[in-house]
């Protein structure tokens, strides 16, 4: 009777553990559905928001837009910084003329 008891007090233990990891478990689960959910949210948020401001949600769409706006952006930086060096070039010029 008394490895019964000790067998019985071993198993109790272990369930008792077993309860503690199991509603660590279940806690973690609730907390992470939770998760899921604040980001499909923030999804829709961002879809929509891309919608409205680029005319698409669409990730390969929205990477093409991004790339066509750097060389773009580039484009004019480059035009811009030979119109300053035509003007400097202009200035010294009239300078010289003086």
């Amino acid at each position: 009777m008394t490895s019964l008891s000790r067998q019985e007090s071993d198993s109790l233990r272990r369930l008792e553990d077993l309860r503690k990891t199991f509603d660590k478990l279940r806690a973690e689960r609730i907390r992470a559905e939770g998760e899921v959910e604040r980001l499909a949210r923030d999804l829709e948020e961002a879809q929509r928001l891309a919608k409205t401001e680029l005319g698409t949600d669409d990730e390969v769409e929205i990477q093409n837009l991004i790339a066509a706006a750097l060389s773009q952006n580039a484009k004019l930086v480059e035009e811009f910084g030979a119109a300053l060096r035509d003007v400097e070039a202009r200035l010294r010029q009239l300078g010289e003329e003086r």
